[in-house]
């Protein structure tokens, strides 16, 4: 096939051989399939952000690292510098994303190469050496389901105790090879301690693991992983290897909005008198 303009510098440098064919193409990037030193990987080319369908961004850049004050400074007044930067930085989460999960034995395709916003990893295959399936494309049995389930859950774990949490996690971003669950797409993945909205981001990703095995696995629908790993990560009591059971006591109970308006009133009014006294004691002197 011809080659795409996004990858004519890595053809020309003698990164990439050859571009065989085009996999996909999503709302975050483009996917080829290409030849490199004589083996098949992946090639990931990253979508311009006006080209990009996904929505929200601002809630997963929350607690993203950046260089330098000057990068911060720019990217928060959004000049043209600022959005060039906050560019680099939504590309490069995926890159150092995928390095720390596969070296904490999570279950994602493997990255071999970050060139010219351009990222080459492993391209991960069912037993015939084709592109693997998407998990919603396979129908599966109740054990499956249960089995690939468990899997995706102590990856989440894992995930999490390397500090990150996934953000968009579907069964339209798993692959299933031979062995089973491959987690995809992680460009907007959060850091659990510095995002806000991290609890939610992990509450929707399981949630959505759990509606879509639910589908083949029942017993499922009734189990609450998410708030027990969350309550562990919160007591710094989480692990890799911690055995979980599914099952959490939810607090029914009502928040007593009237006295938390009170408390605030009042806190308001202390600082109102506090102000006062400080600007009696200037006119006094």
């Amino acid at each position: 096939m011809k080659t795409p303009r996004s990858l004519e510098p890595l053809v020309r440098d003698g990164i990439v051989d050859e571009v065989l064919r085009p996999l996909k193409s999503g709302k975050e990037a483009a996917v080829y399939v290409v030849l490199c030193d004589g083996a098949i990987r992946c090639a990931k080319v990253y979508k311009e952000a006006n080209q990009r369908g996904f929505h929200k961004q601002a809630l997963y850049r929350e607690g993203r690292k950046v260089r330098n004050s000057r990068q911060a400074r720019a990217m928060q007044r959004g000049t043209r510098f600022g959005r060039e930067q906050q560019e680099e930085v939504w590309r490069n989460v995926e890159v150092d994303a995928l390095y720390r999960l596969a070296a904490a034995g999570v279950r994602v395709p493997r990255p071999y190469n970050y060139v010219e916003g351009v990222l080459l990893m492993e391209l991960v295959t069912d037993e015939h050496g084709n592109a693997a399936p998407r998990l919603n494309d396979l129908d599966l049995t109740g054990a499956q389901a249960l089995e690939y389930h468990d899997r995706l859950i102590k990856d989440v774990v894992r995930m999490l105790c390397g500090g990150l949490i996934h953000g968009d996690l579907s069964e339209f971003n798993i692959l299933v090879d031979t062995q089973g669950p491959v987690i995809i797409d992680l460009p907007q993945a959060v850091d659990a301690a510095a995002n806000n909205n991290a609890r939610s981001m992990l509450e929707r990703d399981v949630k959505n693991m759990t509606d879509y095995y639910g589908l083949f696995a029942p017993e499922l629908r009734s189990s609450h992983y998410a708030q027990e790993i969350w309550a562990l990560y919160e007591d710094g009591a989480l692990h890799p290897d911690l055995k979980l059971t599914g099952h959490f006591e939810i607090d029914t109970h009502t928040a007593d909005v009237d006295s938390v308006m009170l408390e605030i009133k009042a806190a308001l009014a202390e600082e109102e008198s506090r102000k006062q006294r400080l600007r009696d004691a200037d006119t006094a002197d």
